[in-house]
C-alpha cells in the first residue's frame, strides 16, 4: 500500500483516449497513483488498519483531509458522484469511516475534532472526545470506548447505535503498539479462506 503512494503518477490513455480529469487531479495532488477524486480508491487509507499499522491510516487520512478539502467554491477534489467524496469527508473527521457497508463495522482513523456528538434517532447520544487533538496531534496514542481501554481498529455498529463516548488521546507520535494484533483487525473474508 506505501507504494501507492510513493510510485510515479503513471497512466495511459488508451481506453479514453485522452487525460481524463481525474488523471489530472492525480498529478495535481502529488500523492504518486492515488487518485482521491476517483472515489472507489478512498477506502484505501483505512486499509492499513487490517494488517496491524494503523498509523499510517491516521497518517494519510488526515493528510487528505488537509491538503484536498476546502470550504471554498472548488473545495472538493474529483466528482461529487452522489455524495460519496463529501461522505469520505464527514465520516473521515468524525475518526471512522464504513470501508465494507455490507458490514458491520467502521474502520477508525484520525478524528479531525475535538470532540463530535452524534445525535441518534434512538434519543441516544455517541461521542468521539480528542481534546489533545490539533494540526500536530494526529495519531491516536490511547484508546477508550465506554471508559474501558480500546485496541481495536474498528467500531461495531451497535458500539455507536447504543450511544456511548469513545475517548482518544491523540499525539504529534504515532504509537507502533495499538492496535497490531490480529484480534485487532477489522473483519476480513479472506481470513475466511485461510
Amino acid at each position: 500500500m506505501d507504494s501507492v503512494f510513493v510510485a510515479a503518477p503513471t497512466f495511459d490513455y488508451s481506453y479514453y483516449r485522452y487525460q481524463i480529469h481525474e488523471i489530472t487531479e492525480m498529478l495535481i495532488i502529488n500523492m504518486g497513483q492515488y487518485a482521491h477524486g476517483n472515489q472507489p480508491i478512498q477506502h484505501m487509507t483505512y486499509l492499513y488498519n487490517y494488517v496491524g499499522e494503523p498509523w499510517k491510516t491516521q497518517y494519510r487520512v488526515r493528510d487528505i483531509m488537509n491538503k484536498l478539502y476546502t470550504n471554498n467554491p472548488d473545495g472538493l477534489c474529483g466528482d461529487e458522484d452522489n455524495g460519496q467524496t463529501s461522505a469520505w469527508y464527514v465520516f473521515s473527521a468524525l475518526g471512522f469511516y464504513p470501508v465494507c457497508p455490507g458490514s458491520n463495522q467502521y474502520i477508525i482513523g484520525s478524528p479531525l475534532f475535538k470532540k463530535s456528538t452524534l445525535k441518534l434517532e434512538n434519543g441516544k447520544t455517541f461521542m468521539i472526545n480528542a481534546p489533545e487533538n490539533n494540526s500536530e496531534n494526529i495519531y491516536i496514542s490511547n484508546l477508550k470506548l465506554n471508559n474501558k481501554d480500546y485496541t481495536k481498529n474498528f467500531l461495531n455498529h451497535s458500539d455507536i447505535i447504543n450511544g456511548g463516548i469513545i475517548d482518544m488521546i491523540m499525539s504529534n507520535e504515532p504509537n507502533k503498539q495499538r492496535g497490531t494484533k490480529p484480534i485487532d483487525f477489522p473483519y476480513s473474508m479472506s481470513n475466511d479462506n485461510n
